[in-house]
């Protein structure tokens, strides 16, 4: 036979249907990496120059990523014969590995705080040492710190009481879990934000403890309202009937996440609120 006859010849089929799931091509990685460099550099200029509209821009096209994205993937667990149970492991492993970087994200932050908080002398020298540095006043962690806690540690129920709702294919108990859990999150933010604007030290020129402190609480303040959101559309999903006791990963993955982010703060509420915390600052 020909060495043409071999380059045209078509591929013999084992005849084995591979159970993974190519996706189709689509824009919004690429949308959003744009999306999410503008925001980054945005955040810069605005801190800098107090430059508002690239950050603008960049958190427009972040938002329509989102909602682009989120549609297409939603749509592509709805498509029969797509999420294959090979599939499905798939998008376990990659959710705990997400987490699992997402764990290492606030490992750098801890760090940054038991470094001063352990060594002290590095930061402020070897006179009189101490942690929190003289003159920060710090938040009392049995009043606000201790309600947001108790909060975050219910909506931990409440999810995991809707789980048990769809597992039992109770859509009322789901819906009521999951609306009680969102509800839960919006309270955490809101009282959040009111322990910011009533904090005794600023961000701004106020020191390493300010910065470490808005760092550490404040990523996790981001991270609760994006589980948040995560929930919520999980909510709308099950109102329409999306989740099934059998077939219900978004769910998973949502509270899974959600879990993850009580863990951090009952870590931020021991190690910086209650043990790390100094003088307590008189209203």
């Amino acid at each position: 036979m020909s060495s043409d006859a071999h380059a045209t010849a078509a591929p013999i089929s084992s005849g084995l249907k591979q159970p993974y799931h190519l996706v189709d091509p689509s824009p919004w990685p690429i949308i959003g990496a744009f999306g999410g460099g503008a925001t980054v550099l945005g955040i810069v200029l605005a801190a800098h120059l107090g430059s508002y509209w690239v950050l603008t821009i960049g958190t427009l096209i972040t938002v329509v990523t989102a909602f682009g994205w989120w549609r297409e993937v939603i749509k592509e667990s709805r498509t029969a014969g797509v999420h294959t149970p090979v599939v499905r492991l798939g998008l376990r492993y990659g959710m705990m590995f997400f987490i699992t970087s997402e764990v290492m994200f606030f490992v750098a932050f801890f760090w940054a705080y038991f470094h001063f908080f352990l060594f002290p002398e590095h930061v402020l020298g070897t006179e009189t040492p101490m942690w929190p540095p003289m003159g920060i006043h710090t938040f009392d962690p049995w009043h606000l710190p201790m309600l947001n806690t108790m909060i975050l540690l219910l909506s931990g129920t409440t999810v995991t009481w809707a789980h048990y709702g769809l597992l039992k294919g109770n859509r009322g108990t789901m819906l009521t879990g999951l609306g009680l859990t969102v509800l839960l999150g919006l309270s955490f933010t809101i009282l959040q934000a009111v322990e910011y604007s009533d904090a005794p030290f600023k961000f701004a020129g106020g020191g390493i403890y300010p910065s470490v402190f808005f760092l550490a609480t404040g990523f996790h303040g981001f991270h609760v309202i994006i589980g948040t959101i995560f929930l919520l559309v999980c909510w709308f999903r099950a109102a329409k009937g999306h989740f099934t006791p059998a077939r219900h990963f978004g769910f998973e993955a949502a509270a899974w996440y959600w879990h993850f982010v009580d863990v951090v703060w009952l870590f931020l509420f021991i190690c910086v609120y209650w043990i790390g915390g100094g003088e307590i600052a008189v209203h």
